[in-house]
């Protein structure tokens, strides 16, 4: 007589409460990074045209767009310079970094609403970026260390869900309070993180893989030693090639999905929309975005398990070329684009979960003593290339007179991406060092 095994599904680790509310924490984070960093794309064409005229500048579309580029060059920078913050992490504590870099972002975020002039909100977004690009580092390495194995990977897609939800919190402020009471109120939105502090210091404590290690003072590792470490034998080509991964995938957020509302607005006012029906369309243009990557994010650590980190990333390069060179390359310049164009849209917005990859990948790939300097170094120095990149950008549109065809070119950058992922270390079905 045929007897049928039963299987006995897998029962996953229970999450204690500081891994849950550790995970609410970093997720809150970078939701509100997202919302913070898009609702500067989001307001770009208001801002600037009150701006310019303030700054002894024409309002005119290219220098729109010239001095847009600048302004988002020059955020880059502060991002870049925020890998400072992976080697505080790495000596003082995964919480105490992630709530300074919360703060941080949120009061000049704030303060970029008082900005009078195009040089002030410019020297104001610096400072930004110094505080919001180290919030996923930290998070991303608090979650790595807290969660159990067999669900810390699950927990990195979910994590990153948090940024694009963050952009769905600012296209749906915009369509309540930029298109109702301008630009300044946005920002002025943008402050509120500050609050999650609180929060975070009322209850959550360092990760199980920090305190177990460096639970005594005198056994930290000082902060030149993280960061050094990351190019030792042992660590320098992983180093070098996700720092160069990391930099194809900025080329496709900052040349690609940010420019999606000035996009969105540019071809709405085109068919006779007015300022405020562009405004709302621009909203649900960032909204469309959002839930194409929440969707991309939720995916990417089942394909990643199933087909390996570089297939799976390869597949979403592969994406944000399909977005960002029809996009922005040929159905910007169409007759009735709008449709075709959220389309698109949705599609980039689906590549643009490449980097919840990283989130999950970089970390398997360094020790705890160096682990919050390697992600901190390579999610930020790649945006060095995107200030040149944006820059060249900018120029490239107030000469072409239009953001489409210069956007579409940089989709080139995801071809060279494939080209370098077979150097990437693969570390399917590999634990996380200690």
């Amino acid at each position: 007589m045929a007897t049928t095994a039963r299987v006995t599904p897998a029962i996953r680790t229970p999450l204690n409460a500081n891994q849950i509310k550790g995970f609410w924490a970093a997720w809150g984070g970078w939701c509100l990074d997202g919302m913070d960093a898009f609702i500067y794309s989001l307001v770009l064409v208001p801002a600037l045209q009150e701006l310019l005229p303030k700054s002894g500048l024409a309002a005119t579309p290219g220098n729109i767009g010239f001095y847009g580029s600048i302004l988002f060059a020059l955020f880059l920078a502060g991002w870049g310079m925020s890998m400072v913050w992976g080697p505080v992490a790495d000596r003082f504590g995964r919480v105490k970094a992630l709530m300074a870099t919360i703060l941080m972002y949120s009061v000049f975020t704030f303060a970029c609403g008082l900005a009078q002039n195009v040089w002030q909100l410019a020297v104001l977004r610096i400072f930004c970026g110094i505080g919001l690009g180290g919030e996923q580092p930290i998070g991303g390495t608090f979650i790595a260390e807290e969660w159990p194995e067999d669900r810390r990977k699950m927990g990195a897609g979910y994590m990153h869900t948090g940024y694009y939800f963050g952009f769905f919190l600012a296209a749906l402020a915009n369509y309540v309070i930029g298109a109702n009471y301008g630009w300044r109120w946005m920002f002025v939105l943008g402050g509120t993180p500050a609050l999650l502090v609180g929060w975070i210091q009322s209850g959550v404590h360092e990760s199980a893989a920090w305190k177990a290690k460096f639970d005594n003072p005198a056994a930290r590792p000082r902060m030149r030693d993280s960061f050094a470490a990351l190019f030792t034998p042992r660590f320098s080509r992983q180093t070098v090639t996700l720092s160069l991964l990391f930099t194809v995938s900025i080329i496709g957020l900052w040349a690609g999905s940010i420019y999606v509302p000035t996009a969105v607005t540019q071809i709405a006012q085109r068919e006779g929309r007015t300022m405020a029906e562009a405004a709302r369309l621009a909203s649900y243009a960032g909204a469309v975005l959002a839930i194409g990557t929440i969707i991309g994010c939720l995916l990417a650590p089942v394909i990643a398990e199933r087909i390996g980190r570089r297939p799976a990333m390869a597949g979403y390069f592969v994406l944000m070329f399909i977005g960002i060179a029809f996009g922005f390359g040929r159905v910007f310049y169409m007759a009735n684009a709008l449709t075709p164009f959220f389309i698109l849209v949705f599609v980039l917005g689906l590549g643009g979960a490449n980097f919840a990859i990283y989130t999950l990948w970089i970390p398997e790939q360094y020790t705890t003593e160096c682990r919050g300097s390697a992600i901190g170094f390579t999610s930020s120095v790649g945006r060095f290339a995107g200030v040149a990149m944006v820059f060249l950008l900018g120029a490239g549109i107030q000469r072409y007179g239009s953001l489409g065809r210069p956007v579409a070119v940089t989709a080139i950058a995801f071809i060279i991406g494939l080209f370098v992922l077979p150097a990437a270390k693969e570390t399917k079905g590999k634990p996380l060092p200690a």
